[in-house]
C-alpha cells in the first residue's frame, strides 16, 4: 500500500478519517501494518501490502478461489490481445485522455483485468474486491505506482464520499446479494459530474430457463475443489462438442443458451488453446458463485437515478451496459 491511498481512504463503518501505523519498505510500499479509525477506534489490518477491510471467507470466496487459480488467462498484458482494452473503452464510453490525472475505481476488480489496460494511463486507479482475488491483482500488476488495492465489500466502501472522478463496474453486480444497494453505493464515491459505467447479466422473461440456471441449484452448493475437478474432467468431451454445436446457424444460439458452458468459438484473438482454458475458468464463474441475479434496464436505471446519476444511457454491448455521470 502507498501511502498517497490515505488521501481517500475512509472507516468503512463510519467513514471516520484512518491512520496508519506501520514502517514503509525500503521501496515506500507498506506491506504490512494496521490502519485505525480516528473516530471508532475501529482497526483494520493490512496485509501482503493490501488493506483489509472485509473477513477472508465471504459470499465471493469461489471468486477468489477462481482468480487466484487462473491469474493470468484473461489479462492483455500476458495473453498477447486487446479483449480487456477494447471492453473496458467500449463499456465505459471513457478514453485514455478523459482518465488523465483522474483518480477512477474498478468495483470488483477479481484478478486485474481491466486494471491492467486502465493502469496504462496517467489515472490513479484503485482494485476493489471482496475476496482474495486482490492478492491475484497485486502479483499481476507489481510495480505499478499507479495502481492501489483494497479488500472490501461494495456495500460499505472504505473511501471519502465523493473522491473518484470514475467508477467502472463490470461484470460484479449480479453477483451480489442486494444488486439494488450494491448499484446505489457507487455514486456516494463519485465527485459531482463524475462518471459511472455498470455491465449487468440482464434479467428477460426467459433468462431462467438459460441452461446454466438448471443447473446451478447443485453447482454452487458443491465445493470450489469439486466443481472444478468436475468441469476438467467434463471439458474434453463438452469442448469439441461445443466446437461443432455453437458453430451451427441458427441453431448454434439455441445450443449456447441450452449448454452450460463457455467456449468463445467465435473469438479470432484467442488460440485454441487459449479458449480451451477460458472454457474451464468462463464455466466455473457461471457454475460456481452463491449468487447470480440478473436485473431488468429498468432495475438498473431505478437505482442509478435515485442515487444521483443522470444522462443514464445504454451501450450497444453484450449485457446491460449502462453508463451515466454524478448530478453537478
Amino acid at each position: 500500500m502507498q501511502r498517497k491511498l490515505l488521501q481517500i481512504l475512509a472507516c468503512p463503518a463510519c467513514l471516520g478519517e484512518l491512520t496508519c501505523t506501520a514502517a514503509p519498505s525500503a521501496g515506500g510500499e507498506i506491506e504490512d501494518g494496521a490502519l485505525t479509525c480516528a473516530a471508532c477506534q475501529k482497526s483494520y489490518p493490512i496485509i501482503e501490502g493490501i488493506p483489509r477491510f472485509v473477513p477472508v471467507d465471504n459470499y465471493a470466496s469461489s471468486f477468489g478461489y477462481q482468480w487466484n487459480l487462473f491469474r493470468q488467462e484473461q489479462i492483455d498484458s500476458t495473453n498477447g490481445t486487446r479483449l480487456s482494452e477494447q471492453r473496458l473503452y467500449s463499456e465505459t464510453g471513457w478514453t485514455k485522455e478523459w482518465m488523465r490525472g483522474k483518480w477512477v475505481l474498478d468495483a470488483g476488480c477479481g484478478a486485474g483485468r481491466f486494471l491492467d489496460v486502465s493502469s496504462n494511463t496517467e489515472a490513479q486507479v484503485v482494485g476493489m474486491d471482496i475476496s482474495s482475488a486482490v492478492v491475484a491483482a497485486k502479483a499481476n500488476l507489481a510495480g505499478r505506482r499507479n495502481v492501489h488495492l483494497v479488500q472490501a465489500s461494495i456495500y460499505e466502501p472504505p473511501f471519502r464520499p465523493e473522491c473518484f472522478d470514475g467508477v467502472y463496474c463490470i461484470g460484479v453486480i449480479q453477483h451480489t446479494p442486494d444488486p439494488p444497494r450494491a448499484l446505489r453505493s457507487l455514486p456516494k464515491l463519485l465527485k459531482a459530474a463524475g462518471r459511472i459505467a455498470v455491465t449487468i447479466y440482464e434479467r428477460k422473461p426467459w433468462t431462467r430457463l438459460y441452461g446454466k440456471y438448471l443447473v446451478r441449484p447443485v453447482t454452487k452448493r458443491l465445493s470450489d475443489q469439486t466443481l472444478l475437478r468436475s468441469i476438467k474432467g467434463l471439458m474434453p468431451i463438452l469442448f469439441p462438442l461445443t466446437e461443432i454445436a455453437f458453430r451451427i446457424p441458427l441453431a448454434g444460439r439455441l445450443f449456447i443458451f441450452a449448454i452450460p458452458v463457455a467456449n468463445y468459438v467465435n473469438e479470432r484473438q484467442l488460440s485454441w488453446r487459449d479458449r480451451y482454458s477460458w472454457a474451464i475458468l468462463d464455466t466455473f464463474d457461471m457454475l460456481s458463485p452463491q449468487y447470480d441475479q440478473p436485473q431488468t434496464q429498468q432495475e438498473v436505471e431505478q437505482a442509478l437515478a435515485g442515487a444521483g446519476i443522470v444522462d443514464l444511457q445504454r451501450l450497444p454491448n453484450a449485457g446491460l451496459n449502462i453508463t451515466g455521470k454524478k448530478r453537478a
